[in-house]
């Protein structure tokens, strides 16, 4: 009601206006025509004084410039202001009709159980904001401004001429409350955001400056701790605030700062302002508000951390060339290197001259405040003369080191389109016990890198409390006192208190420790202009060794001071320590020779770049396996016997019909966008074929074959009919024979063998599969295959340059008997990756061989490579997967691939003997009878597994589970289903339902569609949960594929089962991949 009656208010004053203007005085509308010529006059005073002083034209240029980008940047910041305050006012609107269309999201007005809506609260506040208002223009102009004026002569005709704190209060998004953490501390998450139209202008009449602010956005999660509760009123000891990351600033300028806005000052303001807050209220600052007498202050506002996090930062790859010559039309390099932030704490690696796969192995160590909240962000930029540019970003959440202990991985980088980055991320416990101290320090020392500072085997933190009775100054004046601590280089100082011989501090220091057994404390007491010595301290670390938990907390008498000065201080020292089941290393160097084996997550614990004198470069760090996509070697193999046919039409007639004549079949197969056709037979109705095909399909849903008969003409093919078949008919039958009806003509029919062929790793197999090649023969000579080669071609390392000395363009190019595959052309680099997978039909692995031929654009060879697949048979599961190296290049010129083996494992082949029993009568050999289609039923055979090798009694179902850091949402889509187990003799109608456990009110529940009568049903439904990371690894999916019966029903409802707990899967890059479900056991 009262923003209607300002609106209306301002609506008639504005038309009062109006109605008044043709009224004005002439006098008045003289002035304003003067006014107007006055500024025309203003804004061409410049050029005119440019040229009467005979300033070049380009001083003009230059400021119409700094105008122009002082316009724009004011321009956008009031369109950002009014669009955020628009999405606030239209909040619920803009999620329905926007989000909720193309994201599937849900309301915002609906509540979840991680982060939770707080309308009620916005209510209060916006309830409360005019008297939230009027307070803060109190304290402005009653408390704020005196202060400011007596700080400094020139600001004694400072005033607030206006405080508008505008009607747009500040909104809480959300809040997601912590109570795992501590049993004696109620943790709250706020997510803020404020988009005001705060106006608040300040006048310092003696200079005529007037400044302002007119707008504020500010942006942020702010943690807020209550601790420690306590057994009375108020129930809480403190409250603690702080924002775990930096909170997004926007402020808008008016009066003299708007010269604030011009391009490259509007950033450099809001990042001062920012820095000012950081040092109050972003990690590791804290903004504590006592509640109760007699706390200690400075360890609620400064407590020990939760854990250190060392960080080897190793290498990267395939980063982005952006020193470009000509434009970019040549390639160049970067000059890369990497900052690396957690909260305030920022390190920044050397630089690498020219180099796109670039070696630092650097190590830093930081300290963590709070998990879960706080991550570590890497950027990586080219070092350039005048601006660097970007090369990338990647951020690990520290709660998942802390849960790992240690994570050693590459990262890809984000906003790029190419690059990644090798970080070895170890977790360091804080233990209080001296014991493992000897222990750390010995594995430290085997530790070295290319950063100056050790690794660090304790960390200390010193509380200063207090001091008492500190000596006076000369004339017996108060001093000003402050201090420092200093161990070893480090120094750090407190804040300084005015005008007091007692003075109380409240702070809170942390040092990193090398060895304390040989480092000490010194404390300096010190006048504010650091000449006067107040006393000092010095307390060896060895003591704290001997105490109860590594910690003193104790009034220290000063030195070379008063006789009753003291000075009250609390220190705790704790011992980092990486758990006994991981190795405080760095990833190990390559293999000698293929096969070789490696240390814990490919580690050895050497981290020495060279010798003394040595000229070797550091060993180079790879995965030692590859890591195709999870969907690799899942492809299946169709065989189709192309029989005979029947009762074909008569195309070639004579005399207009009069005379039947016969036809020249052939037919055509399409599938895959592959087609076959076979030979043609000359003037037969009845033809015989016998002819065989193989083609490596994907399952998709809707893939068909496509069968079409012609006659062979001169001119101008006769149509003799077609017909098509569902590609998982067949799978789900696995072998189909029989004859097929011709569509679309009068009469004919087809028949065909058709076999959906299961891949087995059992190598005994491959004798009989073999010995029945030999037994069959066909028309168009195709021997039938025996296995199928998958062949991943992940990367090449250490590939010789070009004749000109630069990097090459490496692709590479496999071949198996006759057939070719190439990858892409990767960029200029000695160390490619393709991440790319291909597969051949292979007649017999024991005598065929896989080439791999390297070269630069298809040109210059790089290497080869030579592999018999009489190893890969010899491998475990038939699956080698390791680095190779290459013939005809340098000695440390390697590939890494991964080829696997999948043996055929037909059903028209003798049943499955062991291979010493093939010698008995054949008489005795029991073959797979000729399939009839009345004795089939499609509904009752189970389905051919291609994700595995074998097949459960209940089915199987594919699911991917994954987690959105972008939209903060754990997501599970069911896509289908796979030979189900029968409920009736009509089959089933399942349905997939499922819970993420624990939820005892079962909001979690989601179900799919059903679908009839299918044992191999179709959903690709998805399903979001908001959920954070940390709260869905703590989740269990519990999934039931059931019947959909009714209430009368004798059917079976439950059809399969699955559980699986979701820690056990990367949520971040999502997993794809079929389950198998456990039947229902009485």
């Amino acid at each position: 009601m009262p923003a209607a009656a300002a609106e209306s208010g301002m609506s008639g004053g504005t038309a009062a206006a109006a109605s008044a203007s043709p009224s004005k005085p002439p006098a008045e509308r003289a002035v304003s025509v003067l006014w107007s010529f006055g500024k025309c006059l203003g804004a061409l005073l410049p050029v005119y004084l440019a040229g009467y002083y005979g300033f070049s034209i380009s001083v003009v240029l230059f400021g119409l410039m700094i105008y122009m980008g002082w316009k724009h940047s004011r321009l956008e910041k009031v369109m950002r202001l009014k669009s955020a305050m628009y999405l606030q006012e239209n909040e619920r609107e803009f999620t329905t009709v926007k989000v909720l269309r193309s994201k599937r999201d849900l309301p915002p007005w609906v509540n979840f159980p991680d982060v939770e809506k707080v309308e009620w609260l916005n209510k209060i506040l916006q309830q409360a904001w005019p008297f939230v208002g009027q307070y803060l223009e109190k304290l402005l102009v009653e408390t704020i401004a005196p202060a400011i004026r007596a700080s400094s002569i020139h600001l004694q005709t400072l005033s607030f001429t206006k405080v508008n704190i505008g009607e747009k209060a500040v909104k809480v998004v959300g809040v997601k409350a912590h109570t795992e953490q501590d049993k004696r501390q109620v943790m709250l998450d706020l997510y803020l955001s404020y988009a005001g139209d705060v106006e608040i202008n300040v006048e310092i009449k003696k200079y005529f400056c007037k400044a302002g602010v007119k707008g504020i956005q500010l942006h942020g999660k702010l943690r807020v701790i209550l601790e420690p509760l306590i057994g009375d009123v108020p129930l809480v000891g403190a409250i603690t605030m702080f924002f775990i990351r930096r909170p997004k600033l926007d402020i808008n300028w008016t009066g003299l700062t708007n010269l604030l806005d011009i391009p490259g000052l509007n950033a450099l303001s809001d990042t001062l302002i920012m820095d000012a807050i950081a040092t109050h209220l972003v990690l590791p600052n804290r903004l504590t508000v006592p509640l109760v007498a007699n706390l200690h202050v400075a360890q609620l506002r400064s407590p020990l951390p939760r854990g250190v996090v060392r960080i080897h930062l190793l290498e990267a790859e395939d980063l982005t060339a952006k020193d470009t010559v000509i434009k970019g039309l040549i390639d160049g390099k970067s000059d890369p290197y990497a900052v690396l932030r957690v909260g305030t704490q920022i390190f920044t690696s050397h630089h690498v001259d020219s180099n796109l796969n670039p070696q630092w192995r650097e190590m830093y160590e930081v300290i963590v405040h709070e998990v879960p909240g706080q991550e570590l962000e890497v950027e990586v930029f080219d070092k350039d003369p005048d601006q660097d540019d970007f090369l990338g970003r990647v951020k690990v959440d520290l709660d998942i080191v802390k849960k790992a202990r240690v994570v050693d991985d590459w990262f890809n980088l984000r906003d790029v389109p190419s690059g990644s980055v090798h970080l070895r991320l170890e977790w360091l416990s804080l233990l209080s016990s001296a014991d493992r101290l000897s222990e750390v320090i010995q594995k430290n020392q085997n530790l070295t890198s290319k950063t100056a500072d050790p690794p660090s085997a304790a960390i200390l933190t010193v509380y200063l409390d207090q001091a008492y009775e500190l000596p006076m100054r000369k004339g017996n004046k108060d001093p000003s006192p402050m201090v420092q601590i200093s161990v070893q280089d480090s120094t750090k100082e407190t804040k300084t208190c005015y005008g007091t011989n007692s003075p109380v501090w409240e702070d809170a220091f942390t040092f990193f420790i090398q060895d304390p057994r040989k480092q000490d404390i010194d404390i300096q007491v010190k006048d504010d202009d650091r000449a006067l010595s107040l006393g000092n301290l010095t307390i060896p670390l060895t003591r704290l060794l001997g105490t109860p938990e590594l910690t003193m907390d104790q009034w220290f008498h000063l030195e070379n001071s008063g006789l009753a000065s003291r000075i009250y201080v609390k220190v705790v020292l704790r011992v980092l320590w990486l758990s006994d089941d991981t190795t405080p290393t760095t990833p190990s160097p390559r293999p000698s020779a293929p096969g070789s084996g490696t240390g814990h997550g490919g580690i050895s614990s050497e981290l020495n770049p060279v010798g003394p004198g040595g000229s070797a470069k550091p060993p180079s760090t790879r995965p030692q396996h590859t890591t195709p996509d999870p969907e690799f070697a899942t492809e299946g193999v169709l065989r189709i016997h192309l029989v005979e046919a029947q009762n074909l039409i008569a195309k070639d007639n004579f005399m207009g019909g009069m005379v039947k004549g016969k036809s020249d079949p052939y037919v055509k197969i399409r599938v895959a966008g592959i087609t076959f056709r076979s030979h043609t037979i000359k003037e037969n109705l009845n033809p015989v074929w016998n002819e065989l095909y193989e083609v490596i399909l994907t399952q998709l849903p809707g893939q068909e074959i496509q069968f079409e008969l012609f006659d062979k003409d001169i001119d101008q093919d006769d149509f003799l009919g077609r017909f098509k078949l569902s590609l998982r008919d067949i799978i789900s039958a696995q072998f189909m024979d029989t004859w097929y009806t011709l569509n679309d003509v009068k009469s004919g029919r087809v028949h065909l063998v058709l076999e959906w062929l299961p891949r087995v790793s059992d190598l005994p197999r491959l004798e009989q599969v073999l010995q029945y090649q030999t037994q069959h023969s066909y028309q168009n000579k195709v021997i039938p295959s025996a296995a199928v080669l998958f062949v991943y071609v992940e990367r090449a390392h250490g590939l010789p340059l070009k004749k000109s000395g630069k990097e090459p363009k490496a692709g590479a190019e496999i071949l198996l008997k006759g057939v070719s595959h190439k990858t892409k052309i990767c960029e200029r680099s000695t160390s490619p990756r393709w991440d790319e997978a291909f597969h051949f039909l292979v007649r017999d692995p024991r005598e065929e061989t896989l080439t791999v031929k390297l070269s630069h654009s298809w040109g210059q060879a790089l290497g080869s490579l030579t592999l018999p697949l009489r190893e890969v048979l010899a491998e475990q599961g038939l699956v080698l997967d390791r680095w190779l190296s290459l013939d005809g290049a340098l000695p440390e010129s390697q590939i890494l691939l991964r080829v696997t083996l999948k043996i055929l494992d037909t059903q028209l082949a003798v049943c499955r003997k062991a291979p010493g029993d093939a010698g008995n009568d054949a008489a005795t050999d029991e073959v797979i009878p000729r399939w009839v289609p009345s004795h089939l039923d499609l509904r009752n055979r189970s389905g051919f597994a291609i994700g595995s090798d074998t097949s459960n009694a209940a089915g199987q179902v594919k699911l991917t589970i994954g987690y959105s850091t972008e939209e903060n949402r754990l997501f599970i889509t069911v896509h289908s289903c796979r030979a189900l187990a029968a409920c009736s003799k009509d089959g089933a109608d399942p349905y997939v339902s499922f819970v993420l456990l624990p939820d005892k009110k079962a909001t979690t529940k989601r179900r799919t569609a059903t679908k009839k009568r299918d044992l191999n049903p179709e959903f690709n439904e998805r399903f979001d949960f908001d959920f954070s990371l940390e709260e869905s690894t703590q989740r269990r999916l519990d999934l039931s594929v059931k019947n959909s019966v009714s209430f009368m029903s004798r059917e079976r409802e439950l059809i399969g089962k699955l559980q699986l707990d979701l820690d056990q899967i990367d949520l971040k890059t999502g997993v794809t991949q079929w389950y198998d479900l456990a039947a229902e056991t009485n």
